[in-house]
């Protein structure tokens, strides 16, 4: 494909996350998603920017190894209050209780994000600053009613009626919503993709 400079034999995302696949298809570049299917643990005590980062490439590095002539993009996310992680919340029950611990203060969203292919390997971690305005219980347990947590680290979608959660945000807004487009763009330059 003339797209990839004919280094590579096709663009693949290691990611079946609806937001991500919109996100890239933004771009207009022909591509494949790809379940990376790899195991998430990562040591206790690792500083979040560093599992973001770990699992950005762990997945990338998955997919490359079925597909070893393909450029993959791997990416990973986390919610990080007072340096403390916070996931994908299991049920409704932890996804209240997670909002509720953001309600009234500022939190960040790691968001790593690996570009990899032969000859080719950049890992990169990019953070965004938002700031949840204070809920009032009714609120929460609104917001939480949606579903719109189901699948999101921290319990919201900020490209849903989450939006309505935040007093500010600070950052790349496709970062925060799992792909940060920007530096996506600038590796798949860096890597001889051509967008023209």
């Amino acid at each position: 494909m003339t797209f990839l400079a004919g280094r590579y034999d096709e663009l693949l995302l290691a990611s079946t996350s609806s937001a991500r696949r919109a996100l890239l298809d933004g771009l207009g570049l022909p591509y494949r998603a790809v379940a990376p299917g790899v195991d998430e643990v990562v040591a206790p005590g690792t500083p979040v920017a560093q599992v973001v980062a770990q699992l950005a490439e762990r997945k990338a590095r998955a997919v490359a190894a079925l597909h070893p002539r393909s450029l993959v993009i791997g990416a990973d996310q986390l919610v990080s209050l007072d340096g403390r992680a916070l996931g994908k919340p299991a049920d409704a029950a932890a996804a209240r209780a997670q909002l509720a611990a953001l309600a009234g203060r500022g939190h960040e969203i790691l968001t790593g994000v690996c570009v990899m292919g032969p000859g080719f390997l950049v890992t990169e971690v990019d953070v965004a600053r938002l700031h949840v305005r204070a809920l009032s219980a009714e609120e929460l347990d609104g917001y939480v009613a949606l579903g719109e947590w189901l699948g999101c680290a921290g319990g919201y979608r900020v490209e849903g009626r989450g939006q309505a959660l935040f007093s500010r945000i600070e950052g790349d807004r496709s970062s925060i919503q799992g792909l940060p487009m920007q530096r996506v763009v600038r590796l798949l330059r860096e890597a001889s993709v051509r967008f023209f």
